[in-house]
């Protein structure tokens, strides 16, 4: 029996994708830190043109900046969301293929049914994405099976059952690339926040400590300085969360729709097969 072999599109969407986060996350941490260095941390923001003195009052930008270094740490963490949202959003779509993959599965089933087996390959050559690839995967070793003497029909449909759990072996993880990444980030985003955030306030109370007299003012300025990094890593632990979720979902459902067909397929030559 032959294993599922993969194609040309899945060897070359899988280097990438092994590749991809050790390219990304330092080109994502340096765009951090440039923006955080000379936007958030532009002249015109603060007091007298310093950004070692206070941000003018109400100027976001400049209490971005006075966050300290985690703040490129959590811009990084947040960008790295945004990239990867938008690399899992195009590879799941072309996962999906040409077309709705419902109508697909239905029209695989019919094809079947009417035991016109160039025709379901011809649909799954135009519908393309991974469902596609699976049901031509199965529907290969369909047609080798009805030709081979010699076995037994169960030994046939576990051949034929085999065959589409090979090729369903090889499209999960490109359909899975990079989610690790996400739910780590989810994880880790908010910790990091919370890090920057102490660091904030111990630099705050030891700034009045040394000052003498309490200053509520400096005080004030200080725990909101702080409380940026603790914004930013909920906000980018949140988007992380909902990102991962959905992808989730969205690959439960192709993975749905794979074992129903792959389930047709074995039912089909169950009932039609030699």
């Amino acid at each position: 029996m032959s294993a599922a072999k993969p194609t040309q599109a899945q060897q070359q969407g899988g280097g990438l994708s092994a590749i991809l986060p050790y390219i990304i996350i330092p080109a994502m941490y340096v765009l951090a830190f440039l923006i955080w260095k000379f936007v958030f941390g532009a002249s015109a923001n603060f007091i007298d043109g310093d950004n070692a003195k206070d941000p003018l009052p109400g100027n976001m930008a400049g209490t971005i900046y006075k966050g300290g270094f985690v703040v490129p740490i959590l811009l990084t963490l947040f960008f790295t969301v945004i990239v990867f949202t938008i690399e899992r959003f195009i590879t799941l779509g072309k996962a999906r293929g040409t077309g709705n993959v419902d109508m697909f599965v239905r029209g695989i089933k019919g094809l079947l049914d009417k035991g016109d087996i160039n025709g379901a390959v011809a649909a799954c050559d135009k519908q393309k994405g991974a469902v596609a690839n699976v049901v031509r995967a199965g529907l290969h070793k369909y047609a080798e099976m009805e030709k081979v003497t010699g076995m037994e029909k169960d030994e046939k449909i576990i051949a034929i059952q085999k065959e589409v759990e090979e090729a369903t072996t090889l499209e999960l993880p490109m359909l899975e690339k990079n989610l690790n990444i996400l739910a780590t980030i989810a994880s880790i985003a908010t910790l990091m926040g919370l890090f920057g955030t102490v660091l904030g306030m111990i630099r705050s109370f030891a700034a009045l400590a040394n000052a003498g007299a309490p200053d509520s003012t400096a005080l004030a300025t200080g725990i909101s300085e702080a409380l940026i990094n603790t914004a930013l890593g909920i906000g980018t632990s949140a988007l992380a969360i909902i990102a991962y979720n959905f992808f989730t979902s969205r690959i439960d459902a192709l993975t749905y729709r794979i074992d129903e067909s792959g389930y047709s397929l074995t039912q089909t030559f169950a009932s039609k097969g030699h």
